[in-house]
């Protein structure tokens, strides 16, 4: 099947678009620069399907231009990327979805390949890796937290992306309704990523060019503490999708610093047959405690975990796949 999707010409593979429940789906916030140019090149490239602009309490004219635009304008009153996507999630109903920004900042036109990539392949999500074409678009600092925090999250959860903060991404049904969405900021994306990644979804990731902001578009991506926000985010994922691993460390850790404190004592009372140095021994003794104390929580935690990741299984599981839909078109 894949490979017939694979070879069929542009007539016949629109065909299968047309058969297929696609929509495009666009977080907004003071983008009344670059809205409607979004919402127009997606009506060119794939005309008939669906933009819906998710209003996150805008306070310019991206409401209005919007929906002069052709867009269906909706609204999320919860501030932050996340509460937008959460409801995009909740209220569309799709064979597939085109998640991107509305900065005009990643280019529409690799929307279709990255369509025709999902089918091919029977994806649950192909992201769209940023490519900039110059350093404004894609600032140094940027790009090195990026791929810092792709790296910590790819060394836990598996390497299977290198751009794991795209805003531009194409998600099947069985993704959207499996994600529990429980990120409310720009963390959104490290919180798609890894849910693709402990379900084991098949994932794929292809370049796109990414571009610099118009004038008079101003990010709202705040560096240092969206960048907090998303490392607290990686910290939460772990210690929720990796308990053993995430308490085993820190009681190992707890567990050294007391045979640091405590080692002076041993040799004391072997030298001596005198305990010395009694708060010590006593705080040595305690945070020896604690440290397997935090790796028996670990284990305990671990098998909840997988319960966890057994019901989310379960829910991905009772959607029908992408290569199941293309069977029936095909």
């Amino acid at each position: 099947m894949e490979n017939k999707i694979k070879s069929l010409n542009e007539k016949d593979y629109f065909l299968i678009l047309k058969n297929l429940k696609i929509s495009v789906i666009i977080p907004c916030y003071n983008e009344e620069v670059t809205i409607v140019s979004v919402v127009e090149k997606f009506h060119k490239i794939l005309p008939g399907v669906p933009v819906y602009i998710y209003d996150n309490n805008s306070t310019d004219q991206t409401v209005d231009r919007a929906r002069k635009a052709g867009a269906i304008v909706r609204a999320e009153a919860l501030q932050g990327k996340g509460h937008v996507v959460r409801r995009m999630f909740s209220d569309i109903d799709a064979d597939l979805y085109i998640l991107i920004d509305g900065d005009a900042t990643y280019d529409v036109a690799a929307a279709p390949e990255m369509i025709r990539m999902a089918l091919s392949d029977g994806l649950d999500m192909v992201n769209g890796a940023r490519v900039a074409d110059c350093n404004e678009a894609y600032r140094r600092g940027h790009i090195f937290g990026n791929k810092l925090l792709t790296g910590i999250v790819a060394s836990i959860f598996g390497r299977r992306l290198s751009d794991m903060l795209s805003g531009y991404r194409v998600f099947s049904r069985r993704f959207v309704k499996s994600f529990p969405a429980l990120s409310s900021g720009f963390e959104i994306e490290t919180e798609l990523t890894v849910h693709a990644l402990e379900l084991s979804m098949p994932v794929g990731e292809m370049p796109v060019r990414y571009i610099e902001r118009p004038p008079g578009s101003v990010s709202k991506l705040k560096t240092y503490r969206d960048g907090f926000r998303i490392v607290r985010m990686i910290f939460k994922l772990v210690k929720q999708e990796r308990p053993l691993f995430f308490f085993s460390a820190i009681g190992i850790c707890i567990i050294f610093l007391s045979i640091f404190l405590g080692t002076p004592v041993i040799i004391d009372f072997f030298h001596t047959g005198l305990v010395k140095k009694l708060p010590t021994a006593v705080l040595s003794t305690g945070l020896m405690i604690l440290g397997f104390f935090s790796v028996g929580c670990g284990l305990i935690l671990d098998s909840v975990a997988l319960g966890r990741r057994e019901v989310k299984r379960l829910a991905y599981l009772a959607v029908a796949s992408l290569s199941h839909l293309s069977c029936d078109i095909l």
